[in-house]
């Protein structure tokens, strides 16, 4: 599903993964937002800043992200939660880590399946170009997963969904 400008919404997110309406596709590069395409959607709205590549910070990261679902109910329109991800913590998306800063380092599978477990919630993933340019980080690595998208900048896009009325978190 769709807006009127062709870009899939929140909802459809949602109403598709729940429903399994979602077709099955080669996998691409996840979608690019611009800065206009960022909107606050729920009542409340907070994002988590990770810039890390610690297992266990980005454990802890989950772990807050789920309380603070279920403080809501997991209701995905009474509460919107968005991962902006930079610098190391864009590995916890990454297919492999050959060819990266991290191909030496194992990633727990586990902590996808958690985003993904969350997603379900309305959980977003917003990655850092500026990130994958200076790391010449392939985009195609990227796990194929409709709640991820690229966005121009991690920092500048933390700022906008402040400014938007998103709260902010990091935890460390």
């Amino acid at each position: 599903m769709t807006d009127h400008k062709g870009s899939t919404t929140r909802r459809s997110v949602i109403i598709g993964a729940a429903g399994g309406l979602v077709a099955a596709t080669a996998h691409a590069a996840p979608p690019e937002l611009s800065m206009a395409d960022l909107k606050k959607e729920g009542d409340v709205a907070c994002l988590y800043h990770c810039d890390y590549g610690d297992n266990a910070r980005f454990a802890q990261t989950l772990n807050n992200i789920s309380n603070h679902y279920s403080v809501y109910g997991a209701d995905p329109f009474g509460l919107q939660l968005v991962i902006i991800a930079h610098s190391a913590a864009v590995k916890y998306f990454l297919s492999t880590l050959e060819g990266t800063p991290w191909k030496d380092e194992t990633v727990d599978p586990g902590l996808f399946e958690r985003v993904v477990a969350l997603a379900k919630n309305g959980l977003k993933v917003h990655l850092c170009e500026i990130t994958f340019q200076r790391l010449k980080l392939d985009k195609a690595k990227v796990k194929d997963a409709p709640f991820i998208s690229f966005v121009p900048s991690g920092v500048a896009t933390v700022a906008a969904l402040q400014s938007k009325g998103f709260a902010y978190l990091k935890v460390g």
